[in-house]
């Protein structure tokens, strides 16, 4: 495990399989476990339609986190959490017992084959944004949240 000084990360959750709402709740106590991390603040949830996958609805959020895991660490830790989860990778964009995503980690700019950082796709995801926007509402513009209005996303209550 490397460590480093404290970053800030953004890690978005999702699942749409078993029980959604249960499944993020833990993944957020989850991550108040990381080693070297702490859980900053979390969204609140937000149903979603799947965007260029089937399935049931999905349940996401965005947290943000304070840590000093390197980022192949971070994620490494996120991929061991989605396992126990049930997690599994039958195709791209299957249903999901869960999801967690690295958004964001610091002002990093990240490719390499397991990673990209900031994520390729969370400008074009609404069930990003709108997470995003209400934790952190300068790194989301008005544009990119007209962009993706016509997506099927709402808050869903506690």
């Amino acid at each position: 495990m490397i460590l480093r000084d404290p970053v800030r990360a953004y890690i978005g959750l999702g699942a749409n399989l078993g029980d959604p709402m249960v499944a993020l709740r833990t993944a957020l106590e989850e991550l108040e476990r990381l080693p070297a991390s702490r859980l900053v603040r979390a969204s609140g949830f937000y149903g979603s339609k799947p965007v260029d996958s089937t399935g049931p609805d999905y349940v996401n959020a965005v947290a943000e986190i304070s840590t000093c895991l390197s980022a192949p660490d971070l994620l490494s830790a996120l991929q061991q959490q989605e396992l126990q989860a049930g997690r599994e990778r039958p195709y791209r964009n299957a249903p999901r017992t869960l999801d967690l995503d690295i958004l964001l980690y610091g002002s990093a700019r990240i490719v390499s084959p397991a990673l990209t950082v900031p994520h390729p796709r969370m400008r074009e995801r609404a069930f990003v944004l709108m997470p995003l926007a209400e934790l952190d509402p300068e790194r989301v513009t008005p544009a990119e949240l007209d962009a993706v209005r016509d997506q099927g996303i709402w808050r869903l209550a506690g």
